[in-house]
């Protein structure tokens, strides 16, 4: 008697299997979040200020990062970066510089897009 039930719910759990699904598997690429944030940044023990905007015309992020002097550059890049890969990019992306960041009123200025 145990050995049919056991018979009975192996036969079932087969049938269950052999019934066909269709799956089907779709790729979409991971939009850009391309809202504008301002947010405070900690970085290296301080905190800085981060603020950006996505420039459709360019296709590009100008980016702002204050509270470094004039000899903090790859400080700046590095904040700018790397906030962008994290808020905005997608999964597995980071953000990436375009061109040659200025630094102008306390602030540096940046563009970069996610790369």
């Amino acid at each position: 008697m145990k050995n049919a039930i056991v018979l009975i719910v192996l036969i079932a759990a087969l049938g269950a299997c052999s019934s066909k699904s269709k799956v089907d598997v779709t790729r979409s690429e991971p939009e850009i979040q391309t809202n504008s944030r301002s947010e405070p940044i900690f970085y290296n023990g301080k905190t800085y200020q981060l603020d950006y905007v996505f420039n459709q015309g360019q296709n590009l992020f100008d980016m702002k990062v204050g509270g470094l002097g004039p000899s903090n550059k790859q400080d700046a890049i590095n904040i700018a970066t790397s906030a962008l890969g994290y808020y905005s990019c997608p999964s597995g992306k980071r953000g990436r510089l375009q061109g040659e960041p200025a630094y102008a009123g306390g602030k540096w200025d940046l563009k970069a897009t996610c790369g």
